[in-house]
């Protein structure tokens, strides 16, 4: 086994790949306050990051707490993920909850309602990340709407390989489409769709205006969310370990639940904390 790297706030086996690094969050968050707006990541923030995105197990803890914050904070609660809207509710089912998808690209507003940010990844990246699934085992290419990523969790020897050609390949794109970096993946999306876009936009909504704005994450693809909740005013909480921009921290989504649970035992309206019965 490699020795672990750091790429960035971005923990994964293989050779650096150079990303910002913004300062170290240290103190544990307080419980959420009444006037929460609160914005969550999936991957690696409520469940752990599996191999592959279909083999993730979401806790049975997951669902009944989200419905419960869901209804304490008045319908103040989104994820935004990196995943399509459409895999996020066959996890969570029955759950339909506003959220992000893609990174911003795909937007679903407390009252159902759902925008799409719509293009199509330049043809020349696309064949790039097709040409090295082909020649390399342990390389996979994900289609999400008007989006792509490409995955070497099962390879991260590639690491530095896979970002280097993929960069290189967007140079002519950038003006329109965007890389991002995470956890030993590397995804190209509309630049006009970001995290930080989606939290502005959801606080712009009846739903989540006036509210104190918090976005926990564990990615470096969750940076931006967290600068867009400090600057109005909120707090950013960092999931795991590596430098962040957020004012928190939590060490893993074991310790999520804890403090969502902690959040909800706080309401003097509140049942029990709600614990993974495991």
């Amino acid at each position: 086994m490699q020795p672990v790297t750091r790429i960035g706030s971005v923990v994964c086996y293989g050779r650096r790949v150079n990303l910002s690094a913004p300062f170290e969050a240290a103190s544990r968050p307080p419980v959420l306050p009444p006037s929460a707006a609160l914005f969550l990541d999936f991957d690696g923030t409520l469940v752990a990051i599996a191999s592959r995105p279909e083999a993730v197990v979401v806790g049975p803890w997951v669902v009944p707490t989200l419905q419960a914050l869901h209804e304490q904070l008045d319908g103040a609660l989104a994820l935004i993920s990196g995943r399509p809207l459409a895999q996020i509710d066959a996890l969570l089912a029955p759950l339909r909850l506003p959220a992000a998808g893609v990174h911003g690209v795909e937007r679903r507003d407390a009252d159902g309602r759902v925008r799409v940010q719509a293009g199509v990844p330049p043809a020349g990246v696309l064949g790039l990340v097709e040409q090295l699934v082909a020649r390399h085992p342990g390389l996979r290419l994900e289609r999400k709407p008007s989006a792509l990523a490409l995955h070497y969790r099962e390879a991260p020897q590639l690491a530095e390989l896979c970002a280097s050609a993929v960069l290189a390949a967007m140079r002519p794109h950038t003006e329109e489409w965007t890389t991002l970096i995470g956890k030993c993946v590397i995804e190209v999306k509309p630049r006009r769709a970001s995290k930080a876009h989606a939290v502005t936009d959801f606080l712009a909504t009846p739903a989540f205006t006036g509210r104190e704005p918090v976005f926990v994450g564990d990615d470096a693809t969750d940076e931006d969310g967290f600068s867009a909740v400090q600057l109005a005013g909120g707090w950013g909480v960092k999931v795991g370990e590596g430098p962040s921009g957020a004012r928190f921290r939590l060490a893993d989504p074991r310790a999520v639940q804890q403090w969502l649970a902690d959040s909800l035992a706080a309401r003097p309206q509140s049942t029990a904390a709600l614990k993974d019965p495991a």
